[in-house]
Formats: structure tokens, C-alpha cells, sequence
């Protein structure tokens, strides 16, 4: 009995180890192995066994077969042992046939052994290196090979090829055999193309239009020109995180009970592409309603508890505005001296009010302590880069909130395509130990640009970056770029936790060449150093120090204003500045609610040859108006400039608008500008505009309707409506020229007069690049000003 029990757990043992491996990896099942008929057949005479022999072994020893055999010397053979010994030398998978048989008082246990793997070849891998597939199979040099192990292998290199995106590539395992029974054992893969993206569509969106939700995930669609990218190219995984992106988009604008119902991944008769279909229920948009907080200790007051929640009965229901009030929560418990609290919020969905009430329930929960902090996943960033981001460290308290946080700002890297963070049970009861894994992703990109517009001509852009330089998170550009006004290049480099505080340092060294020759007779080429530093004070308040020294090269060509000629020359410029800025706007990008400010400040005269301090200002207010495409936004901006120490401020350093800056204009088209008086063609007096001169003053705003044009999706074309306003001027007195009257004389104006003007913006994602054209009409303007009816620019990105 114990024999038989001791062989029923052999086989156990090893169906649970070949079961196990099997779960890793969907594999096609083997074909189940069959004692022999003959084996079975032999029946066993009423005598004991006298011996035992074993036949057709090379590798494994006969007192090792014999150990598996359950029928010993001196024994009467039994059909059921016999045919159990059989099974038992099968699950060792050392051996593709075994027999035994007995003739008289012999019994003879032949068996055929497996085939050891001599070497494991890959043939017609281009796309995947060799060691990217061998890290995922498990068959290597000195293994026993059996048909079960082959076949997940097959299985496991084709999952392989899904995740890089080629779903048509199939794998033909092939055998080579050699002498001494060893094998080589050779997969034939066919890779296939790579299997794209073609379209992606939305069902069921009616507030959200499909260019926005394609905006929000992470895969897109397969264009010729995104090579670079691997995000157009069919990822499982990848789909996953989309539903989550999806999720935490909708419910951040009041759809509480939003559902990604289905995602149809369908794969096109040609096998090189997918349709992928997401099927969504967008259900109603919720407020906020009853906001409560319930503890059952005794020392925290409700009332103030209440009031540090950010979220207020009527507002949108936003659902990180939820992880954001536990974090407010848990920190006000912990000002009150109850560091280890458990908070859980409480949802009610009203349907019929549409509104969410939440419940916060404060409980003390059992004192927890990190134990250890483990980080896996991370094979180039290194460890320090990852825990400077972490809101915990060893022995602290453990709180999931901050794990949260923590979470988020890993992810807000960049450099990792997946992060979890996760506790494990530590070595004692209360101890944890924290698992942070995370998937690295490529950060380095080789950008080339090009394309032309109607004030600059043509544009070329090229640049080489990595986000993520040698594993320790800083940031390094090289770029070079040039149009018909301006040549740039420039070196940009940063440490985003300088010191490893939470202080962003670097520096920029570049060479600028600018082309005023036609609005103000002046060129200049401007060579230097940039230092900063940028560090945050809230959350959305965020600070900058910088410090500047350049060379300015002005070039002057004859027959211009006396303040151009006054700016020729080389001049050292030495400034020192700083900036501040608060940002709540949903989307930096994009942006549909919420508002930004900043405020901006150099002071030059700190050394050098010029001596001027300026201040600019500006902002913004966006909210969606009658629908979630449509945005209606107010930006204005503001500047001045003053001088100081006896000086006076030079052309090249005052402020030109126009153009992009303000719509309706050219380049430098408004403000201040040398002007002769002279007759038209039809005999009349007129103002001819000649070099424009900047001003030391400007505040110009624009209101702005953003909406879709009704075009299908696919076309991406959408347009706004608007109209812009402000004005420029105040030249120093010492260039000033008085009108003298009279015919052909010349001389300065600045009246700060104001501008308007208004129409309408196109913007296209065509298949070259974003394409855009603006139609506008200065409807207020100055005889000396430069109007432009028509703009148009595009740039492509290869």
C-alpha cells in the first residue's frame, strides 16, 4: 500500500507541476499519452518475479527506473501495478515510450527516453531579438524535450509577436536529431507585418465628440508618418489602460455611472490591421449632493472636517475630486493627532435628482508600518529616481492615500508604460512590506519637422531628445531650427529633482539669428546662457529663478530710423528673472474649463551694458458653453518695460506685435513706427508707414468661440470664431521725431491707440501635419498700421 500511495503522488505531483506551467501561458493541449496496448495486454502469471531487467536507457540508470517500478522481486505482478509503474515513468517526462512486459519469472521494463535539447535556434526573427524570446521560453540547451514543452513554447513566442504588434506571425517548431539522443531543436517564425490600428470608433458618445475620446488614450491610429510611434499598433494591454482613461475622463465631468460596455477588436481579412470599436454608455451627468463626514473618535470635529472637504453640495461631480477629499481628510486627522485612520467614501447615485451623495467614514484603524519598499519592473531607471517620487519611506505609517499619490506621480514620469503600487504582508502583523512595479517604455525621440506659412516662409525642425537620460530622469534636447526669419539652435538640459529636493534645475546655451529687415531694418544674432530653476509652492502654484547672459550682435542697414542706428552693435546682456504661476485648467493642451495665470519678471543691469526691468502678464478663462465642444475662452496679455540707470531701452529689446501675436496684423504691424507724409495716387495727403519701432507698452486680449464644424470625425477639421483687441506703444523721448508739416516729412508716431479686429480660425489634422488658416479683419486700426487678411501655417512632424 504505501508503494501504491507513494506512486499516486508522483503522479500528483507532477499533473500540479505541469498544470502550473501550463496557467503561465495559454498553450494547445497535448495529446494525452496512452500506456501501449501491449503493455496492457500481458497478463501476469500466478508466480513472483524472479528479475527484473530495464532495456533502452542511455541516460537515466536502471536503479532509478526500477525505483518508479512498483512491482518488486519476489512478488506476484499485478495488471493495475503494472499499468500504474507505466503511468508513473510517463509523468517523469523522461521518456516518450515505456512497455513492460513479463515472460516467466522475468519482467522487462523497456523504455524509449526523450530527446535531450542540444541547442534551441531561431530562425526569420528580424523585428525581436533572439534574447527577448529565449527570456520567454522555457525549452534551453541541456533540457529534456517533450511535444507539451514545444508547443507552449510556440505559444509563448507568439505572444511575444501580439505584444510587438504582429498578430498574422506564426512559429513552426522543427527537429533536428543527432547522434547519442540529442536534438536540435530549430522554431521557424514567419513575423508578419506589423499589425496596425486602422480606425478607431466610439458608439454611444453624444457629449463627447470621437476626436476628443481619441485624444484621451493612449493608442491611436496608424498613420504613415508615425513610425516613430508604437502606440498605433494593436496592444491588448494597451486597450485596458484606454478603458481606464476613458473611465477617469468621464467621471472627472459628472458621468458618475459611466461604462465601457464592450471593445471590439476586429481584425481586417488582410491581417494587417485592426478596427477597434469601444462601445460606451455615457448615463447622466451628476452633481454633487449631500456631503458628509462620519467618525467614531470622539476628539475630531465633524463640523471642520466638512469644511476641508473640497467638493460643495451643487458642484460637478468630478470622481478624482473624491481621492483628492480622502487625501484632505486623512491629513486633517493626522493635524489632529490620529495618523493611522481608515477613510471610505460612501456613494449614493440618485438617478432621478442626478446627484451623488458621499458619505466619508472615519475609522482608526490598526497601526501599520512600512517595513520595506521593494521596486521591480525598473531595468533602466534607477531606484532613486522612482523613491524621490514616493510620498512614503521605510517606518512610516502606512496610508493607502498616500500610496495613491505616490502612484500618481510615478506615472506622471512619463517613463514607465504601466506602474502599480501594492502592499504585501510584512514579516509581523503589523508590519508592510510595499511592491512598486513598473514597466519601462521608451523616452528618447528623433523628431524632424517641416513646413511653411505666410509670414515665415518655410520651417525646418529637427531635434533629439531623451526624457529619460542614463536611468536618472533628466532631460537633454539638441535642436536646430530655421525659416526664413529665424535660424536657432539651441542645447537644453535639466534635472527635475536637483539636489534631490523638489527643485527643477538646468541650463539652455543657444545661438539665435532674427530677420526684421523687412518690418524694421535690423538684424540680430544672439548668443547664450540661460541658468533656471522651477519649484512647486502648491499644487497649482508653481515658481521659477532664472539668470540669462547673451551677446547681442544688431545689424542696422542704411537709411533707417536714428534708434535703429542708435541699437547697432554688440551688447551684453545680464538678467536676472523670475516667474510665478497658478494653472486649474482641466487640460493643459486642450483646455475646455478653468483658468491659468502667470506673471513674469527680469531685471538686466546685473552686469553687462543694458539696464531695463520687464514685467509681463497674462492668462486666461476657458468654460464650455451649450456643449462639451463648444469652449468659449477670454486670454489677454500684458507687458511694460522700463528703463533704468540712465538708460534707454534699445529696438531689439522692446516689445512687436502681430502675426501670431495678434491677428489682423503683420508681423510688427501695429505700434509705433516711422512714418513719411506724402500724396497717394489720387492726390491725396497720406501717412506711408516705414520702420516699425516696438513699444515699451502692450495689453492685448482676445475673446474666443471654439466649436466643431459638423464635418465627419475622420476629417478632423474644427474652427473657432474670434476677436482680438489691445494696443502698443510709448517710445522714449530720445526717439521721438516731431512733425514738422508739410510734404515728404518724416517722423515718428505713437499714439497708443487702440486696435480690434476679428474673424475666423480653421485648424485640420491633415495627414501632413496639424494644418491651420485665419481669416481676420482689423476693423479698428491706425493708415500706418499693416493688416493681413489671410494667414496660413502648417508643420509636419516625421
Amino acid at each position: 500500500m504505501t508503494r501504491i500511495f507513494l506512486a499516486f503522488a508522483a503522479i500528483w505531483a507532477a499533473l500540479c507541476i505541469t498544470g502550473a506551467a501550463s496557467a503561465q501561458t495559454p498553450v494547445q493541449p497535448a495529446p494525452e499519452v496512452q500506456p501501449p496496448d501491449s503493455a496492457l495486454a500481458e497478463a501476469a502469471p500466478q508466480r513472483p518475479v524472479l528479475q527484473i531487467l530495464v532495456r533502452g536507457n542511455q541516460r537515466v540508470e536502471a536503479a532509478t527506473i526500477l525505483s518508479y517500478v512498483l512491482v518488486q522481486p519476489g512478488e506476484i505482478p499485478n495488471p493495475r501495478l503494472i499499468n500504474l509503474s507505466i503511468q508513473t515513468l510517463y509523468a517523469t517526462n523522461l521518456f516518450s515510450d515505456v512497455r513492460i512486459a513479463v515472460d516467466g519469472s522475468t519482467m522487462v521494463v523497456q523504455v524509449e527516453e526523450n530527446p535531450i535539447i542540444n541547442r534551441v535556434v531561431l530562425e526569420g526573427n528580424r523585428a525581436v531579438r533572439d534574447s527577448r524570446i529565449t527570456d520567454e521560453i522555457e525549452l534551453q540547451p541541456r533540457a529534456i524535450f517533450t511535444r507539451a514543452r514545444v508547443q507552449a513554447d510556440v505559444q509563448r513566442i507568439l505572444e511575444v509577436y501580439r505584444r510587438a504588434g504582429r498578430f498574422a506571425a506564426t512559429v513552426t517548431p522543427q527537429i533536428v536529431e543527432l547522434s547519442q539522443n540529442r536534438v536540435d531543436l530549430v522554431f521557424e517564425i514567419a513575423e508578419g507585418p506589423v499589425t496596425g490600428v486602422r480606425r478607431i470608433a466610439f458608439v454611444g458618445n453624444e457629449r463627447f465628440s470621437d476626436r476628443r475620446l481619441r485624444g484621451e488614450i493612449v493608442t491611436t491610429e496608424a498613420r504613415w508618418w508615425r513610425f516613430f510611434s508604437s502606440h498605433d499598433n494593436y496592444d491588448h494591454d494597451r486597450i485596458e489602460f484606454d478603458r481606464e482613461q476613458l473611465r477617469n475622463f468621464y467621471n472627472d465631468r459628472g458621468f458618475a455611472d459611466f461604462r465601457v460596455t464592450s471593445v471590439v477588436a476586429e481584425l481586417t481579412p488582410d491581417q494587417r490591421d485592426f478596427f477597434i470599436t469601444f462601445t460606451l454608455d455615457e448615463g447622466q451627468r451628476y452633481r454633487f449632493g449631500n456631503i458628509s463626514v462620519e467618525t467614531r473618535i470622539e476628539d475630531l470635529n465633524i463640523e471642520l472636517l466638512e469644511r476641508a472637504v473640497p467638493t460643495q453640495e451643487g458642484d460637478l461631480y468630478v470622481g478624482s475630486k473624491i481621492e483628492e477629499s480622502i487625501e484632505t481628510l486623512t491629513f486633517a486627522a493626522g493635524a489632529a493627532g490620529y495618523a493611522f485612520v481608515n477613510i471610505n467614501p460612501r456613494v449614493q447615485v440618485n438617478r432621478d435628482t442626478q446627484t451623488v451623495d458621499i458619505t466619508y467614514v472615519i475609522n482608526e484603524s490598526p497601526r501599520v508600518y512600512i517595513e520595506r519598499i521593494d521596486i521591480v519592473g525598473n531595468t533602466r531607471t534607477l531606484d532613486r529616481v522612482i523613491r524621490r517620487e514616493l510620498d512614503i519611506v521605510e517606518g512610516d505609517a502606512f496610508n493607502q492615500a498616500l500610496l495613491n499619490v505616490s502612484r500618481s506621480r510615478v506615472r506622471r514620469l512619463g517613463f514607465f508604460e504601466n506602474v502599480e503600487i501594492e502592499p504585501v504582508q510584512g514579516s509581523q502583523a503589523d508590519r508592510a512590506r510595499v511592491q512598486v512595479r513598473v514597466t519601462e517604455q521608451p523616452t528618447g525621440e528623433l523628431a524632424f519637422g517641416a513646413g511653411f506659412s505666410s509670414l515665415d516662409a518655410f520651417l525646418i525642425d529637427f531635434s533629439i531628445s531623451e526624457r529619460n537620460l542614463r536611468g536618472r530622469g533628466q532631460f537633454l534636447r539638441l535642436r536646430v531650427s530655421a525659416s526664413s526669419r529665424r535660424e536657432q539652435v539651441d542645447i537644453r538640459f535639466t534635472e527635475p529633482r536637483f539636489l534631490d529636493r523638489n527643485l527643477a534645475a538646468g541650463f539652455d546655451l543657444f545661438t539665435v539669428r532674427s530677420d526684421f529687415s523687412r518690418e524694421a531694418s535690423f538684424q540680430t544674432q544672439s548668443t547664450g546662457l540661460s541658468l533656471r530653476a522651477g519649484f512647486p509652492l502648491t499644487r497649482s502654484v508653481q515658481a521659477g529663478l532664472n539668470y540669462t547672459i547673451r551677446v547681442d550682435e544688431v545689424t542696422a542697414f542704411s537709411g533707417v530710423a536714428e534708434s535703429i542706428r542708435r541699437a547697432a552693435g554688440s551688447r551684453t546682456t545680464s538678467l536676472v528673472g523670475y516667474s510665478l504661476s497658478w494653472n486649474r485648467v482641466d487640460d493643459f493642451i486642450n483646455p475646455s474649463n478653468g483658468f491659468q495665470i502667470s506673471f513674469n519678471q527680469d531685471f538686466a543691469g546685473i552686469g553687462g551694458d543694458v539696464r531695463y526691468v520687464r514685467s509681463e502678464l497674462s492668462g486666461g478663462v476657458y468654460r464650455n458653453v451649450f456643449r462639451d465642444d463648444v469652449v468659449l475662452s477670454f486670454t489677454g496679455t500684458a507687458g511694460y518695460l522700463l528703463s533704468w540707470g540712465g538708460d534707454v531701452a534699445r529696438v531689439n529689446d522692446r516689445f512687436f506685435k502681430g502675426g501670431n501675436s495678434f491677428r489682423g496684423f503683420e508681423t510688427a504691424g501695429i505700434g509705433p513706427r516711422v512714418v513719411q507724409r506724402r500724396l497717394d495716387s489720387d492726390g491725396n495727403e497720406r501717412l506711408f508707414a516705414g520702420d516699425a519701432l516696438g513699444g515699451n507698452l502692450y495689453a492685448i486680449g482676445a475673446f474666443e468661440l471654439a466649436f466643431p464644424t459638423g464635418l465627419p470625425e475622420q476629417y478632423g477639421v474644427r474652427a473657432s470664431l474670434f476677436t482680438e483687441f489691445g494696443t502698443l506703444g510709448l517710445l522714449p523721448g530720445e526717439d521721438k521725431v516731431d512733425d514738422e508739416g508739410g510734404l515728404n516729412a518724416i517722423f515718428t508716431v505713437d499714439e497708443l491707440a487702440p486696435r480690434a479686429s476679428g474673424g475666423l480660425s480653421v485648424f485640420w489634422d491633415s495627414p501632413f501635419g496639424p494644418v491651420r488658416f485665419d481669416f481676420a479683419h482689423a476693423f479698428i486700426k491706425e493708415d500706418y498700421d499693416r493688416g493681413r487678411f489671410f494667414r496660413f501655417s502648417t508643420m509636419t512632424g516625421f
